[in-house]
């Protein structure tokens, strides 16, 4: 069955995915940022099949990830070098290191990152390259690009933090003052309504 195509969504995570998100691609390229540029080097270490890893090598060069490039004639032999954009994709191989540190290393932590001059583990975080301001959802927001369709603008407008808390808030009035009940007219002492 052939898998459905995100090259035609809008969205950059979902066209990210299709070049990376299959994950033996991940893992491919983790092994590239650590050096490893040859075919027999990426299957030993990551104990993939021939015909698994010779498509998946050929999709990243074909995504720009990686560039092919011959270092043997005879016989004729290739490497696998990370591109400018493949080297783009470090930060996210750092969070998603950190990430599953975080919630999936039971054991503990079988790899940690550190300063180089230091040997001090590092905590990475997602800043903004010109504030130097930790992002995170109550500070930052995603807002339609110059590029975006119709779609993707009623989709961020929808799920924005200050719309989603005004939509919130308008529903909670609106239920306080439906659950609100009704004055009634005042009454005497003796129980009977009181006439106006």
């Amino acid at each position: 069955m052939k898998r459905k195509s995100f090259e035609k969504m809008q969205c950059p995570v979902a066209r990210s995915l299709e070049h990376v998100g299959e994950w033996w691609s991940i893992l491919i390229l983790r092994d590239a940022m650590h050096g490893m540029t040859r075919f027999d080097e990426f299957q030993k270490s990551l104990e993939i099949a021939p015909n698994i890893l010779t498509r998946r090598l050929s999709a990243l060069v074909e995504a720009g990830l990686l560039e092919r490039r011959q270092y043997c004639e005879r016989p004729p032999r290739h490497e696998y070098v990370l591109t400018e954009r493949g080297r783009d994709f470090r930060p996210v191989l750092i969070s998603l290191q950190v990430w599953g540190n975080r919630h999936f290393a039971p054991e503990g932590l079988s790899v940690v990152l550190t300063d180089v001059e230091t040997g001090v583990k590092v905590d990475p975080m997602l800043v903004d390259r010109l504030t130097g301001q930790p992002i995170n959802q109550l500070t930052h927001k995603n807002l339609p690009g110059p590029a975006a369709s119709e779609r993707i603008k009623r989709k961020l407008k929808k799920n924005s933090p200050s719309e989603a808390a005004s939509s919130k808030s308008n529903s909670l009035k609106s239920n306080s003052l439906k659950s609100k009940p009704k004055p009634s007219a005042p009454r005497h002492a003796s129980g009977k309504n009181r006439p106006a």
